[in-house]
């Protein structure tokens, strides 16, 4: 980290910038502070050269957005930027995002400062990884995002802050014409053979991270730079330094063939069953990494607003940027603008540039110069840092953005100003480092390390890897320079050779690539990388140019690519691989516990509808999903809809009236639909069937039992003033909410009786739910939220249960338990038991009574959600993410387990299978299985929704509707069958 520049931007939105946190290939980085809220914010902001590419400028957008979709567990959420100052008629349109700041080391950092990880550490990084990317090729997509300098360590987890090729760049330059140059770090094998990434590319990706991680180097370390790619794609790797019980879990990873490389769901479970945020807690880094973490946050917390920034701010000036210099708010920074400092002043390790947002680097210890990164240590296809602090467009590597994929409301951006490259060297092997008196160190670790004088390999290519040119191919990209962290040249540098220190493998000079044919463009190229950038709006000047149409760029490296012109002009396929009849099928992948089941089908509800409002099983046959403008039906055996009907619209969860109807209640009416195609047999609208209560607004269904529902409603009446004394004025008429609570039966069709209860808040209809049922009465609580102002503070802070008859409806009694709050999760079962959180913890009563029974701790700082009964067990739920079993008649623990999500959210929402051997915990992040009877975790599902970058953003949490052996996963618009015990 370092001072501010004089021609840093000084504002972004709603944030003020306090320091230049790094520089990478493609954005700047800095820490920034919401003067108002004191919200501390990462800022990514683009190359103003590379923000005027279209092409660029896209991509930064559509991986901005799908970073959205993904935000929360291991992905650092985006942060709202707030105003943003008009741009400058003459000026290209800023691109920047937000943030918000988590302490957190670079991966590769992290190594430099401590070596490697031990095995506990590895196994939470990669758990927590793979549990990313199984959220990504759960959508179809490829991440091409992993890098040393995209994974970092935080007190709690790893985070992944890129997701795409941009965050991962050795270098990205605009060219003539509105093109754009990209230079890989990682390769694969199959794209060194020129083929087509997949799921199992992030795969091969991840073994090598986790190998650097484990060892300080990497796999491919033995021969030469200029045969690094035919070691990748031929030899096996070197993983003696691994730990034994990682080692055959990182070969298989590192299998030539990707067809038998394990899935994401296959590596989270073997590293972590538990989940990498359950083998996490109570801490997981080590000592001094744990220690750079704090002090890392420490000394953000107490960066200062530069005076000039803060007086811009208090007079609205959202444009104090270039004018104000870093001069002024540092007084070491002028001199540093003065002398450009030292190369190796700055960190050397290119990993440090592609810091994700919301997560910031631990700065560079005092004294210690950080290792350069390996190029065998770069991704291929690491993902850019996505423009909005959380991981970038997640989509399938060989398909190009769709023009109606792009997102049209990305973040602006301020434009970072042009760097050049500082001139000056250090000795390698000197221990010493070149400080540069105008940056800002964090960190004081000590001597820097013994250096290692072992070459070591890239996991891919150099930065640049040249192949003759074809006569007729484009210009070949300049030579490739090795990227400084915190100053980025703005033209070739000749490559240096620093020393290797322990974490940061030597990087190898550019290489030739073997000889060989190099497709259509011209003899002698190298394997083809595909990476594909959405096209520029305006048409290919070849109108008969197909999107899928590979064009060879002979000139260029094998780890770049050349896009513009409206087409993509790539080392790879611009268009989406396609099945092919004459494709061997994979064999078939080991499985594991913990990665969940192929699907017995997919529904993806329309786009072009409303998402859905409710969803229910009916006669285990058919999904009934209703909506804003209709109701439709899924076939549960196929997954085919069947029929839609709009008279459903707005339909509560359907049910079943009988063998041969589908009952739906709909803001206005019954209604009675056939099952084979939704034809309405019944229609009984609602000021027909209580006529006496003209205007009738119908709740929300409070329960069902058979063919018998309860369900609230209310209506306005005038109420007489009352006659006025002899000499007084009459009184004004006011109107009054009645409310009932009704009991009707859907097979007879028609109300079986009703009952006169408070009105609730306005509107006036009090929303109830049924807790149990029992052969005289019904029990039934009053949603909190629907209390009126005067029950609340009655009630003092706690929630009550009500008892009605259940043949005349008459309100038996109201009864309070313990301390159980408004808001308290309570159930009962059939024997005069209910259940109710407590506190922090779960406790039993007799219902009639009130007398406590038995009660269970739950966990610190958490609570308990609504418990699930099933037979002798009660299954739990807490915030905490902890499910569990208790036994029914003592409360004694069974068994409790964790999902194993991170952080805490409300309590996951359960349910049984139809053996009830199965138990399925679902959230707002994913779906956890456990087997009923003893906790073992059995699978988890997650799923990111739409991959389309211009598509909603999915907050939707996961619901679990089990019959039989299935149990269908929605979220949002998806919907998953996915076989069960």
């Amino acid at each position: 980290m370092e001072a501010l520049r004089q021609d840093d931007p000084r504002r972004f939105g709603r944030f003020t910038a306090l320091a230049r946190f790094d520089e990478g290939a493609s954005a700047v980085r800095y820490v920034a502070r919401d003067l108002a809220s004191g919200e501390t914010a990462l800022i990514t902001a683009a190359r103003p050269e590379l923000a005027a590419v279209p092409v660029f400028s896209r991509r930064f957008q559509a991986e901005a957005r799908t970073a959205e979709r993904l935000a929360g567990g291991w992905v650092a959420p985006p942060l709202d930027p707030g105003h943003t100052a008009e741009t400058p008629a003459d000026e290209a349109e800023p691109l920047w995002t937000a943030a918000g700041y988590v302490p957190a080391l670079p991966l590769a950092e992290a190594i430099s400062i401590a070596g490697p990880l031990p095995e506990r550490a590895l196994r939470i990084l990669g758990a927590g990884i793979a549990e990313i990317l199984s959220r990504v090729h759960a959508a179809g997509s490829v991440l091409q995002g992993l890098a040393p300098g995209t994974v970092l360590l935080a007190a709690d987890g790893p985070r992944l802050t890129a997701f795409g090729p941009l965050g991962a760049a050795a270098s990205a330059e605009a060219r003539p014409g509105g093109q754009l140059s990209v230079r890989l770090g990682y390769l694969t094998p199959e794209q060194i053979e020129g083929k087509e990434v997949s799921a199992a590319s992030d795969l091969f990706v991840l073994g090598l991270l986790l190998a650097y991680a484990a060892t300080g180097t990497t796999p491919f370390t033995e021969g030469p730079a200029e045969e690094a790619t035919r070691r990748i794609a031929e030899d096996e790797p070197e993983l003696d330094a691994v730990p034994e019980e990682l080692r055959e879990l990182i070969a298989n990873c590192l299998a030539k063939d990707p067809d038998q490389r394990p899935t994401a769901g296959t590596v989270a479970a073997e590293l972590a069953l538990e989940g990498a945020a359950g083998l996490a807690r109570g801490g997981w880094l080590p000592e001094p990494l744990a220690a750079a973490v704090a002090d890392q946050e420490a000394r953000v917390l107490a960066l200062e607003v530069p005076e000039e920034a803060d007086a811009a701010a208090e007079t609205g000036d959202v444009e104090a940027t270039a004018e104000t210099g870093a001069a002024d708010a540092t007084p070491e920074a002028g001199e540093a603008d003065a002398t450009p400092a030292p190369e190796d002043a700055r960190p050397a390790d290119p990993r440090t540039l592609r810091e994700p947002e919301g997560v910031r680097t631990a700065p560079e210890p005092e004294g210690v110069r950080e290792a350069p990164e390996p190029e065998d240590a770069r991704p291929a296809d690491a993902p850019p840092v996505a423009a909005s602090g959380a991981p970038a467009a997640v989509e399938s590597p060989a398909a190009p953005e769709p023009e109606d994929a792009r997102p049209v409301d990305a973040p602006a951006l301020r434009k970072p100003a042009d760097v050049v490259a500082p001139s000056g060297d250090t000795g390698p092997g000197n221990g010493d480092i070149g400080e540069d008196r105008g940056t800002t160190r964090f960190l004081n670790t000590g001597p820097r390390p013994p250096q290692n004088d072992r070459p070591t390999t890239q996991l891919a290519l150099p930065h640049e890897l040249t192949a003759p040119r074809a006569p007729d191919a484009l210009p070949a990209a300049p030579p490739a320079q090795p990227a400084a962290p915190l100053a980025l040249p703005a033209g070739p540098v000749a490559p240096q050779q620093p020393g290797h220190t322990h974490g940061g493998p030597a990087p190898y000079p550019a290489a030739a690539l073997p000889a060989g044919p190099a497709g259509p463009g011209g003899p002698g190229g190298g394997p083809m990388v595909s990476l594909p950038l959405p096209p520029a709006p305006a048409p290919a000047p070849d109108p008969a140019a197909s999107r899928r149409t590979l064009l060879t760029i002979a000139a260029a490296a094998v780890g770049g690519l050349i896009v513009g012109g409206g087409s993509v002009a790539a080392l790879g396929s611009g268009g989406t691989a396609e099945a092919t009849d004459d494709k061997p099928a994979p064999k078939p992948r080991r499985t594991l516990p913990g990665q969940a089941p192929e699907p017995r089908w997919i529904y993806a509800h329309p786009a072009s509808e409303s998402s859905p409002l409710t969803t229910a099983l009916w006669q285990d046959k058919l999904l009934v999903v209703t909506s804003e403008s209709q109701a439709s039906a899924v076939d549960l055996r196929t997954g085919k809809r069947l029929w839609q009907r709009a008279d459903g619209a707005k339909g509560q969860a359907a049910l079943a009236a009988g063998a041969d109807l589908v009952f739906v209640a709909s803001p206005t009416e019954f209604l009675w639909l056939s099952p084979k195609n939704g034809k309405v047999v019944h229609r009984v609208r609602y000021t027909e069937a209580f006529e006496d209560l003209p205007g009738l607004t119908v709740g929300r269904l409070a329960g069902s039992s058979g063919p018998v529902i309860w369900f609230t409603g209310s209506h306005t009446v005038v109420e007489k003033a009352p006659k006025p004394k002899k000499g007084k004025k009459k009184g004004k008429d006011k109107e009054v909410v009645e409310a009932y609570f009704f009991a009707y039966d859907i097979v007879q069709r028609k109300e079986l009786w009703r009952t006169s209860v408070p009105a609730g808040r306005d509107p006036g209809t009090p929303a109830y739910r049924v807790v149990a049922e029992r052969s005289a009465d019904v029990l039934v609580r009053q949603d909190a939220a629907s209390l009126t102002a005067a029950e609340v503070k009655k009630a003092k802070g706690k929630g009550s249960v009500r008892s009605f008859d259940q043949k005349t409806g008459k309100l038996l009694w109201t009864k309070q338990y313990g301390a159980a709050s408004l808001e308290a999760a309570t159930t009962g079962d059939e024997d005069g038991t209910l259940y109710a959180a407590v506190g922090q913890d779960l406790q039993a009563f007799e219902a009639d009574s009130t007398k406590p029974l038995w009660r269970v701790e739950g966990s610190e700082d958490s609570w308990f959600g609504t418990p699930l009964i099933a037979g002798p067990l009660i299954h739990t739920t807490e915030r905490s993410r902890l499910v569990g079993a208790v036994e029914r008649e003592s409360g004694r623990l069974v068994w409790r387990r964790s999902t194993e999500v991170p952080g805490t959210g409300p309590a996951p929402s359960l349910t049984l299978s139809g053996s009830e051997k199965t138990l399925i915990a679902a959230d707002a992040v994913q779906v956890t299985v456990f087997a009923a009877a003893d906790g073992e975790r059995l699978w988890k599902f997650q799923d990111i929704g739409s991959a389309d970058p211009k598509g909603e953003t999915v907050r939707a949490s996961y619901r679990a509707l089990a019959f039989g052996e299935t149990v269908v996963v929605q979220r949002d618009r998806s919907f998953y069958a996915f076989p069960v015990a």
